[in-house]
């Protein structure tokens, strides 16, 4: 799974009105157009990145079947949103039950990067990412789900507070505490201590 900033999620009430009625190719320009964010709000509530094909495909079927059930076209963001964080969080539940059952060594959560280049410059980026990534992994699901919106997605913190249904301000706060947890982490990884960071 690649995690990438989102853009151009913007889709037209036509296409949301469409796919109320079970327009095929409405369907597919919304998966098009949507698909990056979908997978970074499963990435925010899982922090997981193992299981988030299979939830994108449960979350684009439950799409699929309920999109009748979209009654205020205006709310097709939030209403998204949400079948895809249930999505998350079903298989969240179900990955800690299967871990209660079978314990074992922990899977390699880190989204792999795309080696664009020779040598040792690849393996530092790809070392920095795997970094980056498993401290944002490891956050409580609490801040790393909206920092993923908007670092990782590229949402305003009005898109994440009415999709979240909270106060901008809590918006904020969340981000605020995320980004000090992630520092906090990195240094931690990188062995670095609070002076020798600033």
């Amino acid at each position: 799974m690649t995690v990438a900033v989102t853009e151009g999620w913007e889709i037209e009430r036509p296409v949301v009105e469409a796919l109320r009625r079970g327009d095929r190719h409405a369907f597919e320009t919304l998966v098009r157009t949507c698909d990056r964010w979908v997978r970074g709000v499963i990435f925010g509530v899982l922090g997981n990145v193992d299981r988030v094909d299979d939830v994108v495909q449960h979350t684009w079927l439950s799409v699929w079947q309920r999109a009748g059930e979209l009654r205020d076209v205006d709310r097709w963001r939030a209403w998204l949103y949400r079948l895809a964080r249930n999505a998350a969080l079903d298989a969240g539940r179900d990955i800690a039950r299967r871990r209660r059952h079978e314990p074992g060594p922990p899977a390699d959560d880190v989204p792999r990067p795309v080696e664009t280049g020779t040598g040792e410059a690849v393996l530092l980026a790809a070392e920095q990412h795997r970094d980056v990534m498993q401290a944002v992994a490891g956050l409580p699901a609490l801040y790393r789900e909206p920092f993923v919106l908007r670092h990782l997605n590229g949402w305003s913190y009005q898109e994440i507070a009415d999709v979240m249904d909270m106060p901008v301000d809590s918006v904020e706060t969340r981000l605020v505490r995320a980004r000090r947890m992630l520092r906090q982490a990195l240094q931690h990884r990188l062995g670095m201590d609070d002076a020798a960071a600033e």
